[in-house]
């Protein structure tokens, strides 16, 4: 097993990654990227949890071949409930372990050990952080720690952007509706310009 020294660097340069970014997608990607990198792993993946269909979709990966990742549905109430329970989830054998929702497929793509965080954002479970190591790894409290700390980061600034592009389409609808009304007075007061010329141009004769 490869010795891997992870702090909290890590989570300095992902913050400040993610910083620069608005796009809910991106972060995910970019938070993919530097996990990846950092650990050294094969892989990671973010998740978001489908409230209504029960299913995990994947936003975001890194290192993973796309036939993995078409491997099949993730279900949220699936044997590795790290997006249910709200607790990290360590598997130091991918084939030795019933928690594996496709064993066979993970060993294709030649992972060997797993570990998932959930994505928290204002106490609600939004999704999943999950890293891949082609080596078996067994993970320590540190490096969970700082996985659970990259994922809350992660979530927060993917919520933020959610709200900032809610804020931005209000702020469009609201001034396309300013925009409706500012025609519909214009209109108003042409009309009204109109018909006090047809008064001025009326010519009122004498009784006779």
């Amino acid at each position: 097993m490869t010795k891997h020294n992870i702090n909290y660097d890590t989570i300095i340069k992902l913050t400040n990654a993610i910083s620069q970014c608005q796009d809910p997608e991106k972060i995910a990607l970019i938070t993919a990227e530097n996990v990846t990198k950092a650990f050294d792993a094969k892989g990671c993946s973010v998740f978001l949890v489908n409230r209504k269909t029960r299913v995990m979709g994947l936003v975001a990966s890194y290192g993973l071949s796309s036939k993995y990742l078409d491997k099949g549905i993730v279900c949220f109430m699936q044997p590795i409930k790290e997006a249910k329970d709200a607790v990290p989830i360590a598997i130091y054998d991918v084939m030795d372990d019933p928690r594996i929702q496709y064993p066979e497929e993970a060993k294709k793509e030649g992972i060997s050990s797993l570990l998932g965080v959930p994505i928290i954002s204002h106490n609600e479970i939004i999704g999943a952080l999950r890293i891949y190591t082609e080596q078996p790894w067994e993970f320590s409290l540190n490096d969970i720690s700082v996985v659970q700390a990259i994922a809350l980061i992660c979530g927060m600034a993917m919520e933020m952007s959610w709200m900032l592009k809610d804020h931005e389409e209000d702020l469009e609808t609201c001034k396309m509706e300013d925009e409706e009304e500012n025609t519909f007075g214009l209109g108003r007061i042409q009309n009204m310009n109109q018909l006090l010329r047809s008064i001025r141009g009326l010519k009122i004769e004498d009784p006779k």
